[in-house]
């Protein structure tokens, strides 16, 4: 028997690369799976990507839609019989600017697809999680969510906010049977960590790279299948005591 045997999965941001391995990951591990996002173009190469097809759907939805978001989950309970599992994985890591010059549409953006999108795919996904006697929650935080970054207010202040909704979720949700918990990613090997290193270090991301490898203890980026076995072990009963919690995957940089 694998791990996720009879579990019904939503996951956010699903064509990103953490998404879609973790989409590959919990197909693997026998849940049923709908990839959310907001090109369809981008989740039809996921959804080929990631294999069974028997298993694996995708809805396109902005996480900031609520309308969508809303379709999202009910098509899902509709293909699939009820959620058992949500990854609130969609999030931006908007531009990189010292606060002052940033604009207030700049700020929102990141705070409206972090924040709220994640907020607003727990809230739908409440009721079907209780019509199955509970389940699992798992939103995208950073380990932004845990320090300071120059030039990185609004990810930073939206990754903090995460951490905090969750540990709120985990309270509103427990006697629900409803556990919650975050995911930290530290500097992961994919588009966001790249969108980085040219935003900081136009003239040499590459430089920016080397620099961000040697101040991570392991001395090296994490990967999305690194970040996903931890979504795996979150969303399967292995961690049916474990909710309020943030975990790091960030190679040892917020230990010191």
């Amino acid at each position: 028997m694998t791990r996720l045997d009879g579990k019904v999965a939503i996951i956010t941001g699903a064509s990103g690369g953490i998404g879609e391995a973790t989409a590959r990951l919990f197909l693997s591990e026998g849940a049923k799976v709908m990839l959310v996002g907001r090109s369809a173009e981008k989740l039809r190469a996921s959804l080929e990507r990631v294999g069974h097809p028997e298993s694996a759907a995708m809805f396109v939805a902005d996480a900031t839609d609520e309308a969508a978001t809303r379709a999202a989950v009910q098509a899902t309970v509709e293909m699939f019989g009820g959620v058992d599992i949500l990854f609130a994985n969609a999030g931006t890591e908007g531009v990189s600017k010292p606060l002052h010059e940033l604009t207030v549409e700049e700020f929102n953006h990141v705070l409206q697809t972090n924040v709220v999108g994640v907020w607003l795919s727990v809230k739908h996904c409440v009721a079907p999680m209780v019509a199955r006697g509970g389940g699992s929650i798992m939103a995208t935080a950073s380990v932004a969510g845990l320090k300071g970054f120059s030039k990185g207010a609004p990810y930073v202040a939206s990754k903090h906010a995460v951490c905090g909704l969750v540990k709120s979720a985990a309270l509103d949700l427990a006697e629900s049977g409803i556990r919650v918990n975050a995911i930290a990613p530290g500097a992961i090997d994919n588009r966001m960590i790249k969108s980085l290193e040219e935003q900081l270090s136009p003239g040499d991301p590459g430089a920016m790279r080397e620099a961000i490898k040697g101040s991570i203890p392991l001395k090296r980026y994490g990967t999305n299948t690194e970040v996903a076995r931890l979504a795996v072990f979150l969303g399967s009963d292995e961690s049916s005591f474990t909710t309020g919690a943030i975990y790091s995957v960030d190679g040892g940089a917020t230990a010191g």
